[in-house]
């Protein structure tokens, strides 16, 4: 369990993280996610000991992590894959990592193995691919048979089956009793892998829940109909509260409105309905709406970049 209590962190006058309380728990996987510069990887570095807290304390079953006496075996971190000697062997790699710890050539061998290394284990990490170095990262990061993993991004430069395999992976050892923290900005990913959700926003949390509450508390109710008779219902309802949208001739999403009553008033008005279902919005959806007002990096439209003064825009 990974617990942080008003952790905050400060760099002159920028604050990077403020005072956020959260909680990881064991046995599920935990999902962090924000915008760029929200402060996901400042808080990472702080529950490893790389970076001090301004302010606040996390602990790591019950204690700082740097008091961990042998940390490999405690806690697996994947911060940074492009942080390995680019001259060694990522067999070599991995056995001068377990030295430290007592981990032998077996373990080695069996990360090698898990991770689908086995054809490049002898190879420079130097001329490593994306794909290939994130795999060494986790290798290294299950190496000491950890109870709590740390990954920021892992399934970034792998390919479909790497993807799937990481989300099998994280699952199998959350089922475990383990404690998984996980970030990526693959929503779909993270909607299929996560069971739950914290969610940062410069550097406050937004959102901590699991992840059917922040799908379907982001979203508002809006129901999709098809009928042959789309303008007699938009009329039908025409309410304060109510709001209709033309997706395509004959098919509406009617926001504000139970789909139940929605049948009701077409019945007792004689419009035939050829469909009625609730929209149930993606993870995606939510966390963008969660965000809007909360990105700090925003990118511009081609339409905005139009009305720029033409010096120093690139045409």
């Amino acid at each position: 369990m990974i617990e942080a209590e008003l952790l905050s962190k400060r760099y002159g006058s920028k604050t990077a993280v403020d005072g956020v309380t959260f909680t990881v728990q064991s046995g599920k996987v935990t999902g962090f996610l924000g915008p760029n510069g929200a402060g996901k990887s400042t808080t990472m570095r702080m529950i490893v000991g790389l970076d001090r807290p301004t302010a606040g304390r996390v602990t790591v079953n019950g204690r700082p992590y740097v008091e961990s006496r042998a940390p490999l075996r405690e806690v697996g971190v994947l911060l940074d894959a492009k942080a390995v000697h680019t001259g060694r062997s990522a067999y070599n790699h991995l056995l001068a990592m377990g030295a430290t710890h007592g981990i032998g050539a077996a373990r080695v061998r069996e990360v090698i193995e898990l991770t689908g290394l086995q054809s490049v284990a002898r190879k420079r990490v130097g001329g490593f691919s994306l794909g290939m170095g994130q795999r060494l990262g986790i290798a290294a990061a299950l190496l000491g048979d950890p109870q709590t993993l740390i990954l920021d991004e892992p399934v970034n430069g792998l390919d479909p089956e790497g993807v799937r395999w990481v989300r099998t992976l994280v699952r199998s050892l959350a089922a475990e009793g383990r404690t998984v923290l996980l970030s990526s900005h693959l929503m779909s990913e993270m909607a299929q892998t996560a069971d739950h959700i914290i969610v940062l926003g410069r550097g406050r949390i937004i959102a901590d829940a699991p992840v059917g509450d922040i799908v379907g508390g982001a979203s508002q109710l809006t129901v999709r109909v098809r009928t042959p008779h789309a303008s007699e219902l938009t009329a039908l309802l025409a309410l304060p509260e109510v709001r209709v949208t033309s997706v395509e001739q004959g098919l509406l999403d009617v926001s504000g409105i139970s789909a139940a009553d929605i049948g009701d008033r077409a019945a007792r008005a004689g419009i035939a309905l050829h469909e009625l279902t609730p929209v149930t919005r993606s993870l995606e959806e939510a966390y963008m709406s969660l965000t809007e007002d909360d990105v700090e990096y925003r990118t511009q439209s081609m339409l905005e970049t139009q009305d720029l003064p033409s010096q120093g825009v690139a045409r």
